[in-house]
């Protein structure tokens, strides 16, 4: 059975089901942690103390994908556009694993701000 987190960031709680990758493993392993939000376009990121290597590394993600950043070793919840986006697709800055994905409403993270608290803990 899959992994479930429960993410909570600002007024916004939603699970989020983890894939089978080593990376998704070293995360829940590290499981609860808390950051503040940054914000980047319809992305939220935080550093997390966690090291991933690449497994599968990805330079566009789908709505809802949970993405672990290879250079900032960061935690990032995409939920549309960044500023580095062309046309619909969703970019991150660069290459991130992606490790797991929403089991709600990815809009619903468009509420909120930078520097709002986020807490990843296991559901």
């Amino acid at each position: 059975m899959a992994n479930k987190i429960k993410i909570t960031a600002g007024s916004v709680t939603q699970t989020a089901t983890l894939n089978d990758s080593i990376c998704a493993k070293k995360i829940w392993d590290a499981l609860p942690l808390e950051a503040r939000a940054s914000t980047w376009g319809d992305e939220i990121y935080f550093g997390i103390p966690v090291k991933c290597d690449a497994e599968n590394p990805k330079t566009t993600v789908e709505l809802g994908d949970l993405g672990y950043w290879l250079e900032g070793s960061c935690f990032c919840i995409f939920f549309g556009p960044t500023p580095m986006s062309m046309g619909d697709e969703i970019r991150p800055a660069s290459a991130v694993e992606v490790f797991g994905k929403l089991d709600g409403d990815p809009k619903e993270f468009k509420k909120v701000r930078s520097g709002e608290k986020v807490t990843i803990e296991k559901a």
